[in-house]
């Protein structure tokens, strides 16, 4: 065994030490809560707490976890939901040695000013303030060490957890998903690739004056370090407190457009729609968003496109047949008349605010963390009966990314037609057409879309 690979495999080993009590924790609690209907060992809010509390992709996970029907106890599903990272940051020696080992021992000069205490630490880096040598205000995007081994390990975990799940109850079979959630998870360590995405937002969005994308300076950019352009703007959550009802309807607007308008022209989406991936720019009377972060991107295959689009029209049309066919160009197997009930019950509620022609809020009296929770229950109960379904790959990003853009709709209190919107984002739709949309973009960054698909 060379010395990386012992240091890689001391690594993964440490974090199999780091994560193990908390996975098995859950894996244990959450078959205990699902058997015996929690008692005093479950605790939920702990749990949370001590995820939130690593760094690495099992936070993530358990998010994500937590909004599909029937995988975890509803007061599990609810704390994780609301999962943030608690992870301490890097030190100032700390991203110092991070900083030579990117960019070489004299990584100073290559910065007029680089601010060591970061501005904000997630679960796979943290990102530092900087200013280029030409005076550009930038964004240091410094990945953490060994998140290889962290999400080798995670996954290992994550896997045994969802194994025993579907022993003891299999009404909704993720394995696919999981292998979904993995693929992503993993291609979210390569910053180069993140890099390549975020240059595929900004050939997209290169004409809107509301969605602003980050330029990529390339030379100051590693496979562990992307260096962006800083977007000054306002955070979502202080936002909505500030903002007028024209400027909150301003800034969902953008949000939509910038998740939707993509997918329907380009097949492209964010899995990570979630509320600090946002910020919120002024501009005299024009109000936008910036768009941060571009490490969970999903390329879709045109045809799965198409089936969520026949899926909205077999919706809005009431026709079963389509619905039938959707489904099954999205990847679901073995459908009967049962199956295809309760999960249109989960499709009228994530596509609801499309389907009606009419300005409203995304729910009508509706919390932010209640939000779905009926569906769900209701979802339950009929896979219960007529399961099991398994959830196929390209389901786990469109439905983690509809509930993540409903939680920031609910959150501005926006009230828009979102159906006519989404029609907008659907000018001239064709499957053909988005194909030849799409092969043109990746081009741009030199990809095939067999490579961006993954």
């Amino acid at each position: 065994m060379t010395d990386d690979e012992a240091n890689r495999f001391g690594a993964r080993a440490a974090r199999y030490v780091a994560v193990g009590a908390q996975a098995g924790g859950l894996a244990a609690r959450m078959l205990s809560g699902r058997l015996f209907g929690g008692g005093r060992d479950a605790d939920p809010q702990k749990l949370a707490a001590a995820l939130g509390g690593l760094k690495g992709p099992l936070m993530k996970a358990a998010q994500f976890l937590a909004t599909i029907p029937e995988i975890l106890p509803d007061d599990y599903a609810e704390a994780l939901a609301e999962l943030q990272s608690e992870a301490p940051p890097m030190g100032a020696g700390f991203v110092a040695r991070r900083m030579s080992a990117e960019l070489g021992p004299d990584w100073r000069k290559r910065f007029k000013d680089f601010e060591l205490k970061p501005t904000f630490a997630a679960s796979l880096g943290q990102v530092h303030r900087a200013t280029t040598l030409d005076g550009a205000a930038v964004a240091c995007k410094l990945q953490y060490p060994d998140m290889a081994s962290a999400v080798e390990a995670d996954l290992a975990q994550l896997d045994f957890a969802l194994s025993l799940q579907r022993r003891m109850d299999g009404a909704v079979d993720v394995r696919d998903a999981y292998a979904e959630l993995a693929a992503r998870l993993r291609e979210e360590l390569d910053y180069r690739r993140e890099a390549n995405n975020t240059k595929l937002y900004g050939v997209m969005f290169r004409d809107r004056a509301d969605i602003r994308v980050p330029a990529v300076h390339d030379d100051l950019s590693t496979g562990r370090l992307l260096s962006m352009s800083w977007l000054e703007g306002e955070k979502l959550l202080a936002f909505k407190d500030t903002g007028d009802l024209a400027q909150r309807n301003a800034a969902a607007r953008a949000i939509f457009m910038a998740w939707w308008l993509p997918f329907a022209r380009f097949g492209v989406i964010h899995g990570d729609p979630h509320l600090g991936n946002y910020t919120v720019f002024r501009d005299g009377d024009a109000t936008g968003i910036n768009l941060l972060d571009y490490g969970c991107i999903r390329v879709f295959p045109p045809d799965v496109v198409g089936g969520v689009i026949q899926l909205y029209r077999g919706l809005r049309a009431d026709d079963r047949d389509a619905i039938a066919g959707a489904y099954e160009a999205w990847g679901f197997r073995n459908l009967n008349a049962d199956l295809i009930d309760a999960l249109t019950v989960w499709a009228r509620f994530l596509l609801g605010p499309l389907l009606e022609d009419r300005e409203r809020a995304v729910a009508d009296e509706v919390a932010v963390g209640s939000y779905g929770r009926g569906e769900a229950q209701e979802v339950r109960r009929r896979l219960r009966q007529f399961g099991p379904v398994r959830l196929p790959r390209e389901f786990v990003f469109m439905h983690r990314a509809a509930l993540g853009l409903s939680g920031a709709f609910l959150h501005l209190r926006a009230r828009l037609n979102f159906h006519r919107l989404f029609e907008e984002a659907l000018t001239d739709f064709s499957v053909e057409s988005m194909a030849k949309r799409q092969q043109a973009l990746l081009a741009q960054v030199g990809w095939t879309p067999s490579e961006a698909q993954g």
